[in-house]
């Protein structure tokens, strides 16, 4: 007989996916049979959106701001000026690195571990660990054993490991190798005597390039903060990479991605750890490390730090950022499943729903006013990526199309085009702004990219409604759906990266 939670848990997975599929159905049907009623619910729904696009767009621009002045701030400058008054000064820090590792190409790794080795910081101080999947084949870790002759001397320690396939209680996840690999540097740094408060971690994805004063923001934001330990730090991830050579269709989703990722800083209850990230050594090893058995790893390390810590935790934003590849491919359909695959596994974080409220059922520590906003956060967060475009795009003429000539000379189908039209004005406004934005954090033009590919790069924004309905909610109703019946997704899926030659 099945106890409680598992009663528990699978309500709070069907949760996101019964709302989800209940407003869009409900939406299409009615459209055909009660018009009027889903023009006030557009109305209503287009005033919010207008009202919320808004509020949005000006928060992308303060965040932007925030941005272009710490780009100005001599970090290292700043740390060796915070004194002592933090019980941890600079020379006592010492900064791990982690990247889990599958089948990446060397050159992709190489890239990544030059950006440290030119950062603006002692490299005497940081510990680079590569956590190679056994499962990736010999390749991979003889791609490992020359990156650690390449770089050995340049950084404090270099350590190769070599996670194990099929360990007990383990799933396939990027999660698993990552622990894997904190126990190894936990080991070295047990041999070294080195308190754990005195390190700071970052995980980082293959492709992760650090942006040379990354470390040294890391640093003092770690050092001055009297919580260090109860607070993640969160960079702004930028797909610069290869953004020159990817197509348009990807380039929109991940310049959205870092353009909420920006937005986020600004709400700091709502703000959540992403892609790679950065925390106190003495925290992961005080959780138990990254969850083994849950694909969405980054994000579910700072809700199970918010559990440990019974609400009393937080991300820190660095406005610094870290390059990561677009996922693109040569052709557009390729490259449409590609993002499609990558968009529902990052939508996958759904997961994280019902592991939170499970947590919330057998936890009397934390406040239950903290508890109803953090879910109704996290529950609202998955339920507008689901419905938000697939609405606005594609529900919202259907009671003009449906509703007939009668229906047209109504107030309410009279103001219908009206109030979509304001949102289309206020749609514009946040275009230019993603437009100016993009300009602003574009790396230079390389040498072999014709110039005109600066008017694509604009005109790829007047599509991003349609783009991000079917390449935005589509996954993340795929994933809610899956959850909501139950069929777990249980392979990671990994987006293939490389540098052309």
């Amino acid at each position: 007989m099945r106890d409680n939670n598992y009663f528990y848990r699978r309500l709070f997975e069907m949760i996101p996916g019964f709302l989800t599929w209940l407003t869009l159905g409900s939406l299409f049907i009615f459209a055909f049979i009660k018009p009027l009623w889903v023009a006030i619910f557009v109305i209503t729904f287009d005033i919010y959106w207008v009202i919320r696009v808004g509020y949005l767009t000006l928060l992308l621009l303060f965040a932007y701001r925030r941005l272009e002045k710490a780009k100005k701030i001599d970090w290292l400058k700043k740390c060796e000026g915070a004194g002592t008054q933090y019980g941890l000064q600079l020379s006592d820090l010492y900064q791990a690195v982690l990247f889990p590792i599958y089948k990446e190409d060397f050159s992709v790794l190489n890239q990544s571990l030059s950006a440290i080795e030119q950062a603006n910081y002692s490299k005497e101080k940081i510990i680079i660990v590569l956590s190679v999947e056994e499962r990736g084949g010999d390749a991979v870790w003889e791609n490992a054993s020359r990156l650690l002759e390449k770089y050995s001397a340049s950084f404090f320690k270099f350590i190769i490991t070599k996670h194990p396939d099929g360990l007990p209680n383990e799933m396939q996840f990027k999660g698993a190798n990552a622990t894997w690999g904190a126990k190894v540097l936990k080991d070295f740094v047990d041999s070294k005597k080195i308190d754990y408060e005195k390190i700071v971690i970052s995980c980082f994805d293959a492709d992760t390039c650090a942006e040379r004063e990354y470390f040294s923001c890391l640093a003092y934001h770690y050092i001055t903060n009297p919580r260090r330990t109860r607070s993640s730090y969160q960079p702004i991830p930028v797909y610069n990479n290869n953004i020159w050579q990817a197509r348009s269709i990807a380039r929109i989703l991940e310049l959205g991605a870092s353009f909420m990722q920006m937005i986020e800083t600004m709400r700091l209850e709502k703000f959540v750890t992403f892609s790679s990230h950065s925390m106190s050594f003495k925290t992961l090893v005080d959780i138990d490390y990254w969850p083994v058995d849950m694909i969405s790893d980054d994000s579910a390390i700072y809700w199970k730090c918010f559990l440990h810590f019974n609400g009393d935790y937080s991300v820190m934003p660095m406005y610094v950022t870290v390059s990561m590849d677009v996922a693109t491919e040569k052709g557009v359909l390729d490259t449409m499943v590609k993002q499609y695959k990558q968009k529902r596994r990052w939508a996958w974080g759904v997961e994280n729903f019902p592991y939170v409220m499970m947590g919330f059922l057998h936890n009397d520590k934390i406040p239950i006013s903290k508890k109803l906003r953090r879910a109704f956060h996290l529950l609202e967060g998955h339920y507008t990526w689901a419905v938000w475009a697939i609405i606005v795009t594609f529900i919202a003429p259907l009671p003009l199309i449906f509703g007939g000539g009668l229906f047209r000379q109504t107030a309410i189908g009279y103001n219908l085009p009206s109030v979509s039209a304001t949102l289309f004005r206020v749609s514009l406004f946040t275009l230019g702004t993603c437009i100016f934005i993009t300009m602003r954090l574009l790396p230079p033009r390389p040498s072999g990219v014709k110039p005109q590919k600066m008017i694509v790069l604009i005109l790829q924004w007047f599509v991003s409604p349609l783009v991000a309905a079917v390449l935005g909610s589509t996954p993340a109703i795929d994933a809610q759906t899956h959850l909501m019946l139950g069929k777990y997704i249980v392979h990671f899926n990994v987006t293939k990266k490389s540098r052309e030659k």
